[in-house]
């Protein structure tokens, strides 16, 4: 009964491309028809149970069944799979707006219900659960120079996309900071620091002081490491705390930057981190915030993604975004929509995974690297044909602390690229 049903499901879903499913018994039935730009895909069922657990829950019960090689891909590859259903649903042919249905509305606020813990000691529990894996394994896959956890720049993608990952990473940067408008002696606080990768830059192009925070402490202590090598380690201090405890302080910076930090702060948090941010600015004082984030409406995180990827981390829509910071009198002076941007970078991670394999499962196992691959898999799907993008919004708290035209943020990049 549930392989006919999954067999009905994807016969629905899959119009274009081709997906060949392979019962347990050996069986087999082929859904949609070969299709120019659409991949052909095969996929085994272990065993009898893997259609239900499946159709129980599809993201979270196909990834654990892909995780424990129940769910077997034997033509193309798990990204192969994922693309070409994401496809052949595109969140742009969604249908006609409508209201959110009374289930889809208990369904994020049980979500906001569940982030509503995110409080600074389950907040640093769930950085550790992503961050504090071990920093050989992002070694593997991030750009070599800046160690970039984020998405990168890809200015000439698709039609012109020769770029490597590292390149586009430093333009992801030089576009950052061109928007933060840094003049010499400026001191800069940067929430969410990473390996450090955004702080090293500034300190190396601009005559700034850089202050990064973060919760992780494997990132911390190789983001020292890393300000020492690079010869900057005396205008860069990395601190290993929660940004609402630094934001008691009573520092205030020039510039506050936060990039992919947002994600991880949970929609009840909006309205504190935002007022953080702000209680950290000087009275012209700038703020750029780089988030992946949700087109559309607010949302929820998939079961998945909360389990094994990223714990107690919301995805935020831009009306929530603006509606958070508009509560404590920040100016959103310039707003961005990098719509295609993260694809490219996901693909190139995922690329890295797949030629690091042995690496990986002998550094974990080959659960943890299934596991990461139908993470990255998912995400890449969720960029190209979800309802997924980064946004980058900047903030001031004066109205006259920049420039009234954008003309300074392309000059400021055009003379950092040239460098």
């Amino acid at each position: 009964m549930s392989v006919r049903l999954l067999k009905k499901l994807l016969g629905s879903k899959v119009t274009k491309g081709t997906l060949e499913l392979i019962s347990h018994d050996g069986s087999s039935e082929t859904f949609g028809q070969p299709t120019e730009g659409y991949p052909d895909v095969a996929v085994r069922l272990a065993d009898s149970k893997v259609a239900r657990d499946i159709l129980l829950d599809p993201r979270l019960g196909a990834g654990e069944c892909f995780m424990d090689s129940r769910l077997i891909v034997e033509r193309g590859g798990i990204m192969e799979m994922v693309q070409l259903i994401r496809m052949n649903t595109p969140w742009e042919k969604g249908g006609r707006l409508k209201a959110p249905s009374p289930l889809k509305r208990a369904k994020n606020h049980l979500s906001f219900l569940a982030n509503s813990f995110n409080r600074p000691d389950s907040a640093k529990r769930n950085i550790a659960h992503h961050y504090d894996i071990g920093n050989d394994l992002y070694a593997l896959f991030l750009d070599e120079k800046h160690w970039q956890y984020s998405c990168a720049y890809w200015p000439g993608y698709p039609e012109n996309n020769d770029m490597t990952l590292g390149e586009a990473q430093e333009a992801k940067l030089a576009h950052i900071a061109a928007k933060l408008a840094l003049e010499p002696g400026m001191r800069v606080v940067e929430i969410g620091c990473g390996w450090g990768g955004l702080a090293i830059y500034l300190a190396r192009n601009f005559d700034v002081h850089v202050t990064g925070i973060t919760l992780s402490v494997e990132q911390a202590k190789l983001a020292k490491e890393r300000a020492e090598a690079a010869g900057v380690a005396d205008r860069i201090d990395f601190k290993l705390i929660d940004y609402r405890e630094f934001a008691e302080s009573g520092e205030q910076f020039d510039r506050v930057v936060s990039i992919a930090m947002f994600e991880a702060v949970g929609q009840p948090q909006f309205e504190t981190y935002f007022r953080c941010c702000g209680n950290l600015m000087k009275e012209d004082g700038v703020f750029l915030m780089h988030t992946i984030g949700r087109m559309g409406g607010p949302g929820s995180t998939d079961a998945f993604t909360s389990k094994y990827i990223f714990p107690g981390g919301y995805i935020p829509a831009l009306s929530e975004t603006l509606a958070a910071s508009e509560k404590v009198r920040l100016i959103a002076t310039d707003v961005e929509t990098l719509r295609l941007h993260y694809a490219p970078t996901l693909r190139a991670w995922y690329d890295r995974c797949e030629a690091n394999k042995d690496a990986i499962v002998d550094m974990f196992d080959q659960r943890f690297y299934n596991m990461w691959t139908f993470y990255l898999a998912g995400a890449t799907a969720a960029f190209e044909s979800g309802g997924m993008c980064n946004y980058q919004v900047q903030y001031c708290r004066s109205r006259d602390a920049l420039p009234i035209t954008r003309d300074y943020i392309q000059e400021n990049e055009r003379k950092l690229m040239a460098r």
